[in-house]
């Protein structure tokens, strides 16, 4: 019964701004950390954030340090990405995923996975 869904992905022109949802289904989101990968054709998912389940502590990875953030709202059991400065470079299939820690450098360590977000940068 667990389901978790990314919303707000699209195409957008380079410096432009997207924020992206992940919002869970049949469960509380609170008790669990969440993280945000990204994944191109043919390419493992790279972390881009993370927050913890209290919200306290979020990671970030240098290359979207300073242009996006992440928030959740355990009232509308929802995780939210705020991008601003996009690049072409970001433009990847956005997942995110549940964990028991805030943390980026492996994948496999997130239990459960949503269908993801397509996020197109480009002019």
């Amino acid at each position: 019964q667990l389901q978790l869904v990314e919303s707000g992905g699209g195409l957008v022109q380079p410096g432009g701004s997207l924020r992206l949802s992940c919002a869970a289904s049949e469960f509380t989101l609170q008790y669990y950390a969440i993280g945000w990968f990204r994944q191109v054709p043919g390419k493992e998912p790279q972390g881009v954030s993370c927050i913890s389940s209290s919200g306290g502590s979020t990671r970030y990875a240098d290359s979207v340090k300073g242009r996006f953030t992440i928030s959740r709202d355990n009232a509308k059991n929802t995780v939210y990405l705020q991008m601003r400065g996009l690049k072409p470079e970001d433009t990847a299939l956005y997942h995110c995923a549940v964990g028991e820690k805030c943390a980026l450098e492996f994948y496999t360590e997130y239990e459960h996975w949503g269908q993801g977000t397509q996020v197109t940068v480009s002019s």
